[in-house]
Parts: C-alpha cells; sequence; structure tokens
C-alpha cells in the first residue's frame, strides 16, 4: 500500500479533532497547521520511471492523511487530483473525511454514480455529528462506503446509516490527556454492524481504556496491538 498526501496542514473542524495528531505533529516540528500547501508528492501516481512505468506501485492508496481532502483551501488543486485518480485505474484511493457536507461541490464533472477505484470514508466520533453527517453521506453518490469512527468518544446508534456501508473502522484517543474509550462502545457498534451484514474494525484502543467499568491507562505503541488482541473483526458474508 501507498500513501499519497498531495497536500499538507488542516484547521480543526469537529469534536473529533481535539487533540489531532496532525496538529501535535507539527507543534512539535514549529510548523503552522493552518498553512495548507502542495507537497511535493502533488504528482506522486503518475511520475514514472526512465521505462516509462509508474513509480507508485498498484494497489491500495490512503489518500490526504496529512490533511482532509475535501477542505476548503485545497479547492483549486482537486481537479488534477481527481484526474489523476482516473489516470490510476491499477489502484484504489481511500481518503477520509471530517468536511462530507461539501462533497458534491468537491467532486468532477463525470463523477456520475462515482469513481469505481475511489473509497470515501466519514468520520464521525459522536451520536450528534453521526446523525448530521451520515445524514448526508447515506445521500451521496459514492460507490464505496466507509465510517470511521476514531476517536470514539461515546456510545453511538449508527444501525440506521449503516446501508450501503462497506466498513466500520472504531477506534479509541491517542494522548495523554485522551478523553476515555469504554469498551461497551466498541462491542454495541460491533452488533450494530453484525445485524446489517457489514464489515467492522476495532483499530486501536485509546489511552484510557474503560473495560467491565475499570480504567486502564495504555501506553501508545499498545493501542493497536491491544485492539487486535480483542480479536472482534468482523467479515460479513454478504451472500447468505
Amino acid at each position: 500500500m501507498a500513501v499519497w498526501n498531495p497536500w499538507r496542514g488542516c484547521r480543526k473542524c469537529s469534536d473529533g479533532c481535539l487533540h489531532c495528531y496532525i496538529h501535535k505533529g507539527d507543534a512539535k516540528r514549529k510548523m503552522d497547521t493552518n498553512l495548507i500547501v502542495q507537497t511535493k508528492d502533488f504528482y506522486k501516481p503518475i511520475e514514472k520511471l526512465k521505462n516509462g512505468s509508474y513509480k507508485m506501485k498498484a494497489g491500495m492508496v490512503f489518500l490526504c492523511f496529512s490533511s482532509d481532502f475535501l477542505i476548503e483551501d485545497a479547492d483549486e488543486w482537486r481537479g488534477e487530483c481527481w484526474a489523476m485518480m482516473k489516470e490510476r485505474q491499477d489502484c484504489t484511493f481511500l481518503f477520509l473525511t471530517k468536511r462530507i457536507e461539501r462533497f458534491m461541490e468537491c467532486i468532477p464533472e463525470d463523477w456520475g454514480n462515482g469513481y469505481q477505484n475511489v473509497v470515501v470514508c466519514c468520520t464521525v466520533e459522536n451520536q450528534k455529528n453521526a446523525d448530521r453527517k451520515l445524514a448526508v453521506f447515506q445521500s451521496l453518490p459514492i460507490r464505496h462506503k466507509c465510517i470511521t469512527a476514531q476517536p470514539l468518544l461515546e456510545a453511538m446508534d449508527l444501525e440506521g446509516y449503516l446501508e450501503d456501508i462497506e466498513l466500520v473502522v472504531v477506534g479509541g484517543e491517542s494522548d495523554y490527556y485522551a478523553r476515555p474509550l469504554d469498551y461497551d462502545w466498541v462491542l454495541d457498534i460491533r452488533e450494530q454492524c453484525i445485524r446489517k451484514k457489514v464489515d467492522f474494525e476495532f483499530r486501536q484502543c485509546g489511552t484510557h481504556f474503560i473495560k467491565d467499568g475499570r480504567q486502564y491507562k495504555l501506553k501508545t505503541k499498545d493501542l493497536c496491538s491491544q485492539a487486535r488482541k480483542a480479536d472482534i473483526n468482523y467479515k460479513a458474508d454478504r451472500e447468505s
């Protein structure tokens, strides 16, 4: 898999952004996260080797993980990115967005019902934002839809929004001051996914993790491995 960050920088826009890893990393490097700029990798998908083949290999591409693909500041650049994605049919491009309400303003003219090689993941963190964003998301013309509830900040009822969703990912917050993640919230969303035959993945525990009423403080390096040890990921059998 590859990572393609055509621009960097972002602005906090939702409750889940409080301890954003982009802002924390930039603060350590003394960079202004609010400044959205193109990166040297802008044309990465179509750069070629001397023999004419693409430098970036075919397969899954994580797009714009140092920003938000739908952020307003990138409106003038996004068209070229869509064109590159359309050219690279051998790649599947996945991006997360907290700005799903802007989606219809940001698509190319030939989008139609969506590009087959683009996966759009709407991020939510609490019921308020789930109700607001997923009501929009479920009506959008997108071939491949996912939901990310990370950081998951409270119990959420997503079941009414899971039609045509391929995957739900949940996870906790990673920070010294992280808001707690209750394992019961994770299990409840898992059950919703099972009932609706939607793939489910528990991506990471939170720094402050609650299980069976007891709170634990976990090290950042252990958050993903502890989630894997729970062994609760679910792959839906949509044929049955």
